[in-house]
């Protein structure tokens, strides 16, 4: 029997990798290996104290019991994420709530673009953005991320890469997986730009709250940007990636933010997919997570310390922000990556799986705090060879 399928589900995916071909004939053969990709802090031990979420939760559940969904999400919820940007004054009535930041890319796409439209986003990327973009419908098109200026946004090229096309800039600040984090004069060109070509901005600061030798995190939303959808939620910043919790914060010109909002708010009423329950904990999560949250950055930046160590006399851009680094190197990377499984069973990624050019490594620091200096000795040497 012969049954349509659509273009998205007769070319999903390809054949495998050959460096996962390789990883899974590791693993099948009992090899002791260390992926230094995921970055799931969880399987580190790093969890929101149990005791504490089992009593929001029970609480929360409570107040659940009698279902009365709100399509922009529960407003005590909304509530405690306004006060979050407290310096932005974002209202509560501006803020959505969603299952996830992948979940508000999809939302912002189909808010903002038409079948065939582009979506400007940074390079290196990432490659969900891929199966995000061709689930709405649309096209990526990127802005290079300049390494030599310690991957600095290229404001130029950004600019010269809007076309009649153009929907929509992504900003990811701190980026992965380079570790950027925008600074002040590069948000405001960026703003510039975007009220020049009248672009929104959507902004990913899912990990917003791992900075390293900075006092404080600079927003777009702060700048002139004629508008800004903000994305954030749990999955990084407590810990929490099984909660589901996302939101957009949205900010810019009065007009178009209502625009936004009423749209965003039929699009979310369509589907609901957000637990109750856990939109009623978000509040006593955000209040009772202050020092867990304390304790959870000192453990990313003792992890981080430690590749840094590891990585001593190899020359690559420190990362301001984030789980991730990327190393460049002056042999062919995917050699490199399958070199350093084989023989030190330590999983990485090549440059290429991020549009990185020429040769690049890129990996997370997340691990045992007590053996990510002896991972990132062994990819030190390889990047030394």
């Amino acid at each position: 029997m012969e049954i349509f399928f659509s273009d998205f589900a007769e070319n999903l995916g390809g054949p495998k990798n050959p460096l996962y071909q390789l990883h899974e004939r590791l693993k099948a053969e009992g090899a002791k290996l260390t992926d230094l990709v995921r970055g799931n802090v969880n399987e580190h031990g790093i969890v929101y104290p149990p005791h504490i979420l089992a009593e929001i939760l029970k609480e929360a559940a409570e107040i659940a019991r009698v279902y009365r969904p709100d399509s922009l999400g529960q407003r005590p919820a909304r509530d405690v994420i306004a006060e979050y940007y407290s310096g932005l004054n974002i209202s509560p009535d501006h803020i959505v709530i969603t299952p996830g930041t992948s979940v508000s890319y999809w939302y912002c796409f189909k808010l903002l673009t038409e079948n065939g439209d582009e979506i400007l986003s940074p390079q290196p990327s990432y490659p969900l953005f891929d199966y995000i973009a061709r689930l709405a419908g649309v096209y990526m098109r990127h802005y290079r991320l300049d390494e030599r200026r310690g991957w600095a946004i290229d404001l130029d090229h950004l600019e010269s890469q809007i076309t009649t096309g153009t929907r929509a800039i992504i900003l990811i600040s701190p980026h992965n997986p380079t570790g950027m984090v925008a600074n002040e004069d590069q948000l405001r060109g960026l703003a510039e730009i975007a009220a020049r070509h009248a672009l929104p901005i959507i902004s990913d600061e899912v990990f917003s709250e791992f900075l390293f030798g900075l006092d404080a995190f600079p927003r777009v939303a702060a700048t002139d940007a004629p508008l800004v959808f903000t994305l954030s939620g749990f999955s990084k910043m407590f810990a929490l990636p099984g909660m589901k919790i996302g939101w957009m914060a949205v900010s810019g010109d009065e007009t178009l933010v209502k625009k936004s909002v009423a749209a965003l708010e039929l699009i979310s009423d369509t589907f609901l997919p957000v637990n109750e329950i856990a939109q009623f904990a978000v509040p006593e999560i955000f209040r009772r997570g202050a020092q867990f949250l304390n304790e959870y950055r000192d453990w990313v930046q003792r992890c981080r310390a430690a590749a840094i160590e590891g990585l001593g006399g190899i020359r690559f851009v420190e990362p301001k922000g984030g789980f991730y680094v990327t190393v460049p190197l002056s042999r062919d990377e995917e050699e490199a990556a399958a070199i350093l499984l084989k023989t030190d069973g330590i999983l990485v990624h090549p440059g290429y799986f991020y549009d990185i050019a020429p040769d690049h490594l890129v990996m997370t620091f997340i691990d045992e705090p007590d053996l990510v200096r002896g991972h990132f000795e062994k990819i030190a040497r390889q990047v030394r060879l």
